[in-house]
């Protein structure tokens, strides 16, 4: 879902109360640290729903550098699609999404304005150079997320997360498990991802802020 903000009368069914206590350690961590990592963050049995949507999808596309839709593949080499609340998995998660927007702008006082997510894919070999997810743009990205499908994977299969401080300094090495979920504010932590020696799925997501 691209420069849209969810309708949350449609997001309605769903209960992001169950998530309160999520919302509060992330506003927590994000106001002390700028990060978090968390496992086992939501529904085993969504995220394994989600890792079964992103395998089913057939129209992945070769990612751009930062706002443009420049490829380089030096740079870069995952695919991605865009998240729409068109399922009721991904409506489920985008749900959480919104509720956790809310929690931000009502805790943090952020003005985030929506949203928006894509599966990314990254086969043998692909990876992701250092880089920033905060670019100069009409509408900036402010909080970044990032969340792991992958059922079984184990520190041989590569695709780390790699987080570094504004300095330069590694401050911290995510596995991508199934069901992690990684949370940042966009401007200040430089990351990427290493080569991965096996198939790896994920959901990146951006809270924005229309300026």
């Amino acid at each position: 879902m691209r420069n849209a903000q969810l309708d949350w009368e449609f997001l309605s069914g769903y209960n992001t109360f169950m998530y309160d206590n999520l919302y509060e350690k992330i506003t927590d961590a994000l106001v002390n640290d700028g990060y978090i990592v968390i496992e086992n963050a939501l529904d085993p049995q969504l995220c394994k729903q989600l890792f079964e949507t992103s395998n089913q999808i057939n129209n992945f596309k070769k990612a751009g550098i930062s706002s443009s839709s420049l490829r380089d593949e030096n740079r870069r080499r995952d695919k991605i699609k865009w998240l729409d609340a068109d399922t009721e998995t991904t409506t489920a998660y985008l749900s959480f999404a919104q509720g956790l927007q809310s929690y931000l702008n009502r805790h943090l006082y952020l003005g985030l304005s929506y949203y928006e997510a894509h599966f990314a894919v990254y086969e043998v070999g692909d990876f992701y150079e250092k880089h920033l997810d905060a670019f100069a743009s009409a509408k900036n990205r402010v909080v970044t997320t990032v969340y792991y499908l992958n059922e079984v994977w184990d520190s041989n299969d590569g695709g780390e997360l790699i987080i570094y401080d504004k300095e330069g300094k590694e401050i911290s090495r995510v596995l991508p498990k199934a069901n992690t979920l990684v949370v940042f504010m966009s401007e200040d932590f430089p990351h990427e991802v290493l080569a991965c020696k096996a198939k790896r799925s994920s959901i990146a997501g951006w809270f924005r802020v229309d300026k």
